[in-house]
């Protein structure tokens, strides 16, 4: 009898699920869809049930990292522009219970100066940023030689 697969949340912020028609020139041309489909198949190839999740709510975000905590389930976060500001969603991630990989499509870096601050990298495992979609493929990666040594 196989053990069952690790549950990991994989989060997503505001206009993620616009993947694919916003700005493709900035996040590529992979769609949400695709973007899913992707965490999915990799996440079960390293023994993960990847659970994709996108919202534009603040308060959503921030009851998903509370059920994270609780449960103590890894997360791979891409925050969108919460990275940037929301401190209630900070609190929130700093309960965490388990790894909490921090991911970005683009380098926020090379972009506008307000982009370069992060509430979240200072409580975060680790961050991802620049890759374009393999920054999710590179934290999978990272979150499973983590968990499993």
């Amino acid at each position: 009898m196989s053990a069952q697969p690790r549950r990991v949340l994989v989060l997503n912020g505001p206009n993620l699920g616009r993947l694919g028609s916003r700005e493709p020139d900035v996040y590529g041309a992979t769609s949400y869809s695709g973007l899913v489909e992707e965490c999915t198949r990799l996440g079960k190839e390293l023994g993960f049930a990847a659970e994709v999740r996108e919202t534009n709510d603040e308060g959503e975000m921030i009851r998903w990292l509370h059920e994270a905590a609780d449960g103590s389930i890894p997360v791979i976060i891409n925050p969108g522009a919460f990275t940037h500001y929301s401190y209630g969603m900070r609190d929130a991630a700093a309960q965490r219970t388990a790894p909490l990989i921090e991911v970005h499509i683009s380098n926020p870096y090379a972009r506008e100066e307000f982009r370069h601050n992060s509430v979240i990298a200072a409580i975060a495992s680790g961050t991802v940023a620049g890759f374009g979609i393999g920054s999710y493929r590179l934290a999978l990666r990272a979150l499973a030689e983590e968990l499993n040594g």
